[in-house]
């Protein structure tokens, strides 16, 4: 029997399972922080006391997330944003504690995505494909028994539960790539339909497909707009830019069903899926969102407050009366805002305006013939970046320092050096956008949603994560 309405549910709370379905979550867990991501206390505005500093702990993170897939129970869960370097250890909960005994890692990236399943539940046949940024497995539904639920290893044979289900799990580019997020999930989406067409599937253009993930785009994004209207061509721009340099056409017969706006839950608008402290209309001096990676440059309430840092910071004299900042007081600086000296963007891109560069490649393999050594090498050999002993950074490369955060996005961490500095931003808004998405193709429909909502910034000591998850049960359409 199909489900012809779609429930609406309220987390926390179990997703149903529905009798040949497939139940997914979807979750940016914010790059864990046991070993990697040193660089997560400064997600946390205002910035944590250092009595609450152990909400940003992996440790406690991780309490949440076990607590959140616990209850949601979802078939298949899609994480985002997980570290390869500490990933066995990270979520070894998954399969210890909640029974999610199938798992796949994205082969590379400092970011990963990896998709979690319960075997008793579902089974992979073909192997994961792994693409820029997306990775796709491919299930079998495993049968069910008369209360709804898995019965191991017992597969359902002619019936719609039999044939293959299709998840793609995205981690699309973030920033000002429109044009790198539409390839993505093109390249994505043409995987799943490929492998359809090599499995047999009666019909690769209808097939049982669910994309799910963190888009890094709202609802105008072209990555999002290519899956809505089922083609996207050279006239769609993103960021001033065209996403694309020609016509490219959805390989599916229709569409894709965005399945969290389901036609069936009404007088409901989805919840934003991204929570964070409002700070482009303060930070960047034309305030608006559709312009903030477009060459932006800082507002006048963000220069004043650099330059009053920078006269506090400065000791070593220049011209006049006018003092500027040697390594002693970089290094103070670098110590305030990233706990030590060595590690930040901040570090590198200061050490460079005070003089230092790298070794040219001959200096650096020592001798002509060394410079046929291999790449790993060469890189363990590079000796590491100093603040130079007689550098200064003057007010402007000062300036030019959190201008470079700024045009990488990092809205955040100067927010949070202002504050750590004394010279906090007055954020008294939240910036909120459903950038974390789940589709399905027309062969299926949405059975349950679940809404996950937070109304102050993210991550905070209930939400492991900037991001909020999204989970769907579906059923296959005979």
């Amino acid at each position: 029997m199909v489900v012809t309405s779609c429930r609406h549910v309220i987390a926390p709370a179990t997703l149903p399972r529905i009798p040949n379905g497939l139940s997914v979550l979807s979750y940016n867990v914010l790059l864990p922080n046991s070993q990697d991501g040193w660089w997560n206390y400064k997600m946390y505005l205002p910035p944590l006391s250092p009595e609450e500093e152990f909400v940003s702990t992996w440790k406690y993170r991780k309490s949440l997330l076990r607590e959140r897939v616990g209850v949601v129970d979802a078939d298949v869960v899609c994480f985002q944003e997980v570290s390869p370097l500490t990933f066995k250890e990270d979520f070894a909960f998954m399969t210890d504690d909640l029974g999610y005994d199938g798992v796949e890692l994205f082969r590379k990236g400092r970011f990963r995505p990896a998709t979690f399943w319960k075997k008793n539940r579902v089974e992979l046949i073909s192997p994961a494909q792994h693409k820029d940024r997306t990775m796709l497995t491919t299930f079998r539904l495993l049968g069910d028994n008369d209360e709804g639920k898995a019965a191991p290893l017992q597969i359902m044979e002619k019936d719609s539960s039999s044939e293959n289900w299709h998840v793609l799990n995205c981690h699309l580019q973030a920033g000002k790539n429109g044009g790198r997020r539409v390839r993505q999930i093109v390249e994505g989406i043409s995987t799943a339909f490929k492998l359809a067409k090599k499995l047999k599937e009666r019909d690769p253009t209808n097939l049982k497909l669910i994309v799910c993930g963190d888009f890094n785009g709202g609802q105008d994004c072209g990555a999002v707009q290519y899956l809505e209207k089922g083609s996207i061509g050279p006239d769609f721009l993103e960021d001033g830019d065209a996403v694309s340099s020609k016509e490219k056409l959805l390989p599916l017969s229709s569409p894709m069903i965005d399945a969290v706006a389901a036609d069936g839950l009404v007088d409901r608008t989805p919840p934003a899926t991204l929570v964070v402290s409002e700070l482009i209309s303060l930070m960047v001096d034309d305030g608006k969102v559709e312009t903030c990676y477009i060459n932006p440059h800082f507002s006048t309430v963000v220069l004043e407050r650099l330059h009053r840092i920078y006269n506090n910071l400065a000791s070593v004299s220049g011209e006049g009366s006018a003092k500027q900042m040697g390594k002693a007081d970089v290094e103070r600086w670098l110590t305030i805002i990233n706990g030590k000296v060595g590690r930040g963007t901040e570090f590198r891109n200061a050490a460079k305006f005070m003089g230092w560069a790298p070794p040219t490649e001959l200096e650096e393999s020592g001798d002509e013939s060394r410079n046929t050594s291999n790449k790993s090498d060469k890189k363990e050999e590079r000796p590491p970046i100093v603040i130079p002993d007689d550098g200064i950074l003057t007010l402007d490369d000062f300036v030019a320092v959190y201008l470079s955060e700024l045009r990488e996005g990092k809205f955040w961490g100067i927010a949070w050096d202002l504050a750590t500095l004394g010279e906090p931003l007055p954020v008294n808004d939240v910036f909120v956008a459903r950038y974390d998405r789940v589709y399905c193709s027309t062969s299926l429909t949405p059975t349950a949603v679940m809404d996950f909502q937070c109304d102050i910034p993210c991550p905070n000591k209930a939400e492991p994560s900037d991001h909020l998850p999204v989970a769907v049960s579906f059923q296959a359409i005979r």
